[in-house]
């Protein structure tokens, strides 16, 4: 039982408890565990399931009271699993088939400095889109967020997309 049930503290992967793509340092594990003993913990992370484990530790969804996967679309309350979205029961292979398709064609054709693949990771709720490629390392990762900075070539593919496929109400983020 939590000292302060009525409160309810929600943590970002990539970036607060982790570095991007990191696994978190028993520190921070430590610090999680004290903090649950006061208050309800959650974590919210746009990555799938899977790769939250591998950040947090295969038992992710005991050390936290809620786990959001996937920006909320999967979710888990007390271990147990609690909600899913999915994208295969919104849309048809056809309309799927179509946004990914133009995705791929476009990344073909930007150039930046380097593409390392897996430019697409279809998941549960959503769909990552990378355009460096979820391949890369961290270091072509960091040049790449620099060079995007300077040439916006995310929100440039965001306004494409949201114009070419605003009957399909995806959100972006």
């Amino acid at each position: 039982m939590v000292a302060t049930p009525d409160v309810i503290a929600l943590f970002d992967i990539d970036g607060t408890l982790t570095k991007p793509r990191n696994e978190a340092t028993s520190e921070m594990m430590d610090f999680i565990r004290e903090l649950r003993k006061k208050v309800t913990i959650g974590i919210v992370g746009g990555s799938d399931h899977i790769k939250q484990q591998e950040q947090l530790g295969p038992n992710v969804v005991n050390e936290f009271d809620y786990v959001f996967a996937e920006n909320g679309l999967v979710a888990f309350k007390d271990g147990h699993p609690l909600a899913t979205k999915c994208l295969k029961d919104e849309y048809t292979e056809a309309q799927l088939k179509e946004f990914i398709n133009f995705v791929l064609h476009y990344i073909a054709d930007i150039d930046i400095p380097v593409k390392r693949g897996t430019f697409i990771e279809f998941r549960s709720g959503l769909i990552n889109i990378s355009p460096v490629g979820r391949n890369c390392s961290q270091s072509e990762r960091d040049e790449f967020e620099k060079y995007d900075k300077i040439h916006n070539i995310r929100q440039t593919l965001v306004d494409v997309l949201q114009k070419k496929f605003a009957h399909m109400n995806f959100k972006y983020s």
